[in-house]
């Protein structure tokens, strides 16, 4: 057996250890915060009064305006210069969940702004308060358009965890770094690595095509019934 296959082989249960014990549990959790985060916000700034409108306007201004490295690196390296130290863990979940909450609210705005004005019309007509409206009739088909770019924005997410490799987080990028530290080998155990996110990326990325044409199909059964 060649060399550098043995050592992808040797390298792969640590790889995927760390995968699993960090970058997935990360890239979930990130994600399903980030996700109640935007959503919060975008309701917010569509319905909220001004003072709230613009402080998540703020917000997500300043989290799409600056790098996610530098999200990161405030959150762990600045914060305990006025005394909130937080481990690696929970440091890359607060940045990631921040940076998706601010991208995913603009998502979630759009498209319940593209809802038509007659679905409001409608419920309201039944005799639907707001909140019974939104729950049952505008969320359910802002959340059908919403599912090709929240998915992009989570496939995303998955490689962008190796960010969090800047903040000693011991994630599957970090992994790679340590053990290329040991072995000198940094092109085969970076080569490893990015195989491994491009698996991930691909099986994500099939999981969203069923989704989508998922939800296709009931989109067709709802127009074809109305």
């Amino acid at each position: 057996m060649p060399p550098w296959l043995q050592l992808m082989l040797d390298s792969l249960g640590p790889l995927l250890w760390a995968g699993l014990i960090f970058t997935i549990p990360l890239t979930l959790l990130s994600f399903a915060f980030g996700l109640a985060v935007g959503l919060g916000a975008a309701l917010l700034r569509l319905f909220g009064p001004w003072p709230l409108a613009a402080i998540v306007r703020f917000y997500v201004w300043i989290i799409r305006g600056t790098p996610l490295l530098v999200q990161l690196f405030l959150i762990f390296y600045g914060l305990p210069s006025i005394g909130i130290v937080l481990d690696a863990f929970p440091a890359a979940l607060i940045g990631f969940t921040l940076n998706i909450g601010a991208y995913s609210s603009e998502i979630i705005r759009a498209v319940i702004g593209s809802v038509p004005k007659g679905q409001w019309e409608a419920a309201y007509s039944i005799g639907m308060t707001w909140s019974q409206t939104m729950r049952r009739t505008i969320l359910p088909q802002a959340g059908r358009v919403a599912v090709p770019p929240l998915s992009n924005t989570f496939i995303s997410l998955v490689k962008d965890t190796s960010l969090a490799a800047a903040i000693t987080l011991p994630e599957l990028f970090q992994s790679a770094q340590r053990i290329v530290a040991v072995t000198y080998e940094p092109l085969i155990l970076y080569v490893e690595a990015a195989l491994i996110y491009l698996a991930m990326s691909s099986i994500l990325s099939a999981l969203q095509v069923r989704l989508e044409a998922r939800l296709s199909r009931y989109g067709g059964f709802l127009e074809a019934r109305s």
